[in-house]
């Protein structure tokens, strides 16, 4: 027996309870899916099958069949035993030939063990005809790992494949709530389902990639919906066929991710997290334009920390990363509003200012600059700390050059006029 719950099926204990089946002129015949073999059929049955007796239904070898075939069966037991009735076209062999036949399946549990067993009523032929080509599509359609399910225009499901049944076993027809439909209970966001089931009525079909909710949790699926009829009512359908796509996405995302970090790697210093100098010559073009429009001064601040090689000695390389974060972070802070900052490399940082009144403003942020890098940085939690200072020369757009290029230039003479003078300074390029 299966571990699902089949309570609520009917249970028919003996051949006896079913001789009624017998005044049906129609096709009817019971499966016993646990032992994989017919358990009885009525007299239209033993015909269909080219049979002289019901024992020889019942006693019919069927271990050739594929695991397919079984898989199959199982899954229109387990869809039968949700719905009440499925209905769908099967590929059957009476006398080893192919005969596509339109069918009604019942869900009960049969026998005193109670085995799982289906009920097969027979009373109208596909016309599908008898060639090749068409029983292979119906073979192809039912085997497939494509998931296929044609709905009603309103979403309620007509017939599916094994792998649809599969992969939506979860489902409960009965517990779905009112204002849903088997068609918009698969999608993670429902109201994206009703969505997609509108603009497919409404544009005749269409293809839609969507997160939906399977047996095996959520997933990405394609959705090519398409507009046909039903080969006996006429109605008009929709079918859909569902590509899992969740291996591609999962690889893109991936890839986005590797281009992500590798992009970080090359525009963000790796010690102090700030940009680096790539960062900031791929935003050369921006910052220009943006100079040459405004009214305010285009500025660069060329920092040099004074004392920093006696801290790696004598403190460690450590505790000079520490002091190269610490201060990163700071300058970030200082200018985030008005510019950003950069790491040159070694203890050279540069700030460029673009949300300055004028030169005084500039000249009054250098000194603010100046004074968070001169507070003393906290090592450890002994209360070692580390001393540094900076020596800072300032160069402006156009005044000293319309590119960065010469704007650094000329800020870094600058700053090597403040080396010069003792250190611990602001100098403004001449």
């Amino acid at each position: 027996m299966s571990s699902g719950d089949y309570s609520h099926l009917i249970h028919i204990r003996s051949h006896e309870e079913v001789a009624l089946y017998e005044l049906i002129p129609d096709v009817v015949w019971f499966f016993d899916l646990d032992k994989h073999g017919w358990w009885w059929g009525n007299s239209a049955a033993v015909k269909f099958w080219g049979l002289d007796h019901v024992d020889e239904l019942i006693n019919k070898d069927l271990s050739g069949d594929t695991q397919g075939a079984k898989d199959r069966t199982a899954q229109t037991f387990e869809l039968a035993a949700q719905t009440g009735l499925t209905i769908d076209p099967w590929t059957t062999y009476p006398n080893g030939k192919p005969k596509t036949l339109y069918m009604r399946h019942r869900a009960v549990l049969l026998g005193p063990e109670k085995h799982r067993g289906i009920i097969a009523f027979i009373n109208e032929e596909v016309n599908l005809g008898e060639t090749p080509e068409n029983l292979l599509m119906v073979e192809a359609m039912r085997y497939t790992n494509m998931l296929v399910t044609s709905f009603d225009r309103s979403g309620n499901p007509i017939v599916e494949n094994p792998a649809a049944t599969e992969t939506y076993k979860h489902i409960h027809r009965g517990d779905l709530a009112a204002d849903s439909n088997f068609f918009v209970s698969r999608f993670v966001d429902q109201e994206e389902g009703r969505q997609v089931l509108a603009q497919a009525n409404a544009q005749q079909g269409g293809l839609w990639t969507c997160r939906v909710n399977t047996a095996k949790g959520v997933r990405k699926h394609t959705l090519d919906v398409r507009i046909t009829r039903h080969p006996l009512s006429g109605d008009f359908l929709l079918l859909m066929s569902e590509y899992d796509v969740t291996p591609l996405h999962e690889a893109l995302d991936s890839a986005r991710a590797a281009q992500d970090k590798l992009r970080k790697l090359a525009h963000y210093d790796a010690v102090t997290g700030v940009p680096s100098l790539h960062y900031l010559m791929d935003k050369e073009k921006e910052l220009m334009r943006q100079a040459s429009r405004g009214e305010q001064p285009f500025a660069v601040l060329y920092i040099d920390l004074d004392g920093f090689k006696a801290v790696n000695d004598q403190q460690g390389h450590e505790a000079g990363n520490l002091v190269l974060t610490t201060i990163g972070a700071r300058l970030h802070d200082s200018v985030k509003e008005i510019g950003g900052v950069v790491r040159l490399g070694g203890d050279e940082f540069l700030i460029w200012c673009s949300e300055l009144a004028d030169k005084a403003a500039v000249q009054q942020m250098g000194e603010h600059i100046l004074s968070r890098i001169c507070e003393p940085v906290l090592l450890d939690d002994r209360g070692s700390l580390a001393k540094v200072s900076a020596s800072i020369g300032v160069a402006f757009y156009h005044e000293h050059g319309d590119n960065l290029e010469d704007i650094i230039r000329a800020a870094d003479k600058a700053m090597y006029q403040v080396k010069h003078g003792g250190k611990c300074g602001t100098c403004f390029a001449c």
